[in-house]
């Protein structure tokens, strides 16, 4: 039997010291296991599962107020989706947790917005369809308490308290160097560039412009490139296909056109197909990575388009709503940005992600490897061969 020596009051404190030390250091290691950073997350959204006891600690919904389906098919068939699977992952009851689309409409966003507090939420994630619309909305919030955190879009003048999306001047830059690869690539001799936007009311769209402009202006400054004009912006394919074939009407020199997504992109590539213009020598430029984009990158009428693994935004978007809803201040790994609201001048907290510039040459390590994209739906008709020139499907 092994004998015991009597504590004394000097070993007892010693011994309660330890003790005391191993069990904060548990907690320390429990709090830093629900620690996430912005690179954390993946495909298999596993980091989710962190944020479990997170999620136990907040109260009240969560309202997730996206703003339309015309600007992008993006927002049904991935955000929602995965928005959904990051607050599932995390723990959120479905009971906790609203999304609503306002189709395009402020006055629904609003109203949708006043639906979502008084049935309980303490934060909102807004998509603004435009600055304004946005500003309205999380003014009526912050009367009421209610945390608002920018999705995708910044509200321009807004009142939120954080702002998520991906790195747009970035992306603007990928989708000017990607046109400088390709009027190289495709032999374009004296580039006559029209130069296309997004709506002026989406302060995503300027940032665009201004990292594409970034790009293309000194080579328009040294005459390396003709700049063959700027038109009014527009997410509207409709529109932005009639004022693309005014502008080629009046400038027929034009022989590229940076189209800054790829619906855009795919109104002017089906004006240029009438007039049997020939695939590998109008370059046009995209982002979104839809199916008709990548297409059209495979068969020749788009240089590329900016893929946005909108996974990895939703899932940041959910847990930093996570925190906000515990009341808990968000990792530092986690807010790894910040966004300037030119109306106020000021820095707005941001979570900024990678986009990614997708090519034919490396659209099956990107957007097929990640299951973005159908390649059932991707590899038919004209794309077919294509597919299988690019090693997809095979």
């Amino acid at each position: 039997m092994t004998k015991r020596t009597p504590l004394t009051p000097a070993s007892a404190l010693i011994r309660l010291a330890g003790t005391s030390a191993i069990a904060l250091g548990l907690c320390g290691m429990a709090a830093q296991a629900q620690d996430v950073s912005a690179s954390d997350f993946g495909a298999d959204f596993a980091a989710m599962a962190k944020l479990k006891d997170v999620t136990a600690k907040g109260k009240g919904k969560i309202g997730v107020l996206l703003p339309d389906t015309a600007s992008s098919a993006r927002y049904t068939s991935f955000d929602e989706p995965y928005l959904k699977k990051a607050f599932e992952m995390a723990g959120l009851s479905s009971d906790d947790l609203i999304i609503s689309n306002a189709q395009g409409s402020e006055a629904d966003q609003l109203t949708q917005a006043q639906t979502d507090i008084s049935q309980g939420a303490t934060v909102l994630l807004l998509d603004p369809i435009s600055s304004g619309g946005g500003a309205a909305v999380e003014q009526y919030a912050k009367e009421r308490g209610v945390a608002v955190i920018d999705y995708d879009r910044l509200t321009v003048g807004g009142s939120r308290d954080y702002y998520i999306s991906f790195d747009n001047v970035s992306v603007g830059k990928l989708i000017g160097q990607g046109m400088e690869e390709c009027l190289a690539d495709w032999k374009v001799a004296d580039p006559d560039i029209l130069v296309m936007a997004g709506s002026p009311d989406d302060n995503n769209a300027t940032l665009f412009k201004q990292g594409y402009m970034d790009v293309l202006k000194p080579k328009f400054d040294d005459g390396t490139y003709n700049n063959a004009g700027e038109p009014a912006g527009t997410w509207d394919p409709s529109v932005a296909r009639t004022t693309f074939e005014q502008q080629f009407t009046a400038h027929e020199n034009i022989n590229a056109v940076v189209t800054p997504n790829d619906d855009n992109a795919n109104a002017v590539i089906s004006y240029l197909k009438t007039l049997r213009v020939p695939p590998n020598t109008f370059p046009t430029t995209g982002q979104d990575a839809t199916v008709t984009g990548l297409q059209n990158i495979l068969t020749g009428y788009q240089c590329g388009t900016v893929y946005k693994p909108i996974y990895l935004e939703a899932q940041a978007a959910a847990a930093l709503a996570l925190y906000v809803r515990a009341g808990e201040t968000p990792p530092e790994g986690l807010i790894n940005g910040q966004t300037m609201d030119s109306s106020q001048n000021k820095e707005v907290p941001s979570i900024l992600m990678v986009p990614i510039w997708v090519t034919a040459k490396n659209l099956a390590d990107t957007v097929v490897k990640d299951n973005f994209v159908d390649v059932a739906k991707l590899c038919t008709g004209d794309a077919a061969d294509a597919c299988k020139a690019a090693g997809i499907g095979n």
